[in-house]
């Protein structure tokens, strides 16, 4: 697909991962369509994404839920025209160890509310924009292309049973989709990143930073032009499907 001119959905917009990709599909000259539910740091991004003169506009909306998701995508059409893209990016981290305990004692569980709540945002999320995009597009008769941002953490990772699960999950969805979709047109890929240098990242004691980057064979972060590129690549490219691109430096969980 033609990324200029194409109208483009990114959850998970407001900062991170999210603004990065908005900002890039602007430059590139996209109509974007940015989804978060913080509405400060959501009216902030779109500011920097349209500098480059592209239209960018903001949605508030909770991808947990079924009824908002199926507006917003109604909303977007009306605003933007024929959704061509989405990039499905919205996503929370919820930590603990499935149980700890100390001397034989159980000291602490990983609550439903960490589980349910990641599970809710991280692949539910995932599916009902991913379903009302493939809706607008069949309707509309567009061919177009959904992005899902899994994770590096999908082989599993201690402390993350619920973030592990969801970013499995999501790759599963991507290649169930790139084979049921592809019927209208309709592409599917992913993208598992590995440590990017993004704010939560930078964040972090350094310690704790000097041993995750010791771990990564390339001895470094993933930088966040890095990400949107493979993002744009995969748009670009009309015969990539069904597939989980891994970028995070030869890292392996």
């Amino acid at each position: 697909m033609k990324i200029k001119g194409s109208t483009v959905v990114v959850t998970g917009g407001a900062q991170g991962l999210g603004k990065a990709i908005g900002l890039k599909l602007a430059a590139d000259g996209a109509r974007v369509a940015l989804v978060d539910v913080n509405a400060e740091a959501l009216e902030s991004a779109v500011s920097e994404c349209q500098q480059g003169g592209s239209v960018v506009k903001a949605y508030i909306a909770n991808v947990t839920d079924e009824q908002q998701v199926d507006e917003l995508f109604s909303t977007i059409e009306v605003n933007l025209g024929r959704i061509a893209g989405l990039v499905n990016n919205a996503g929370i981290l919820r930590d603990g160890l499935l149980v700890k305990a100390k001397d034989g004692v159980v000291t602490d569980r990983l609550s439903l509310e960490q589980w349910q709540s990641v599970i809710d945002v991280n692949l539910t999320g995932v599916f009902l924009c991913g379903r009302a995009a493939a809706t607008k597009m069949i309707e509309s008769d567009t061919k177009g292309a959904i992005i899902n941002i899994s994770s590096i953490s999908r082989a599993g990772n201690a402390g993350q049973s619920n973030y592990a699960a969801s970013k499995a999950g999501v790759a599963a969805l991507t290649v169930t989709w790139a084979r049921e979709l592809a019927r209208y047109g309709i592409r599917c890929a992913g993208i598992a990143p590995g440590v990017f240098e993004t704010e939560m990242v930078a964040s972090m004691k350094p310690e704790a930073y000097d041993r995750i980057v010791g771990a990564i064979p390339l001895s470094r972060t993933g930088q966040l032009d890095e990400l949107t590129d493979t993002v744009t690549y995969i748009l670009g490219n009309d015969y990539i499907n069904g597939r989980i691109i891994e970028l995070d430096g030869g890292l392996r969980l």
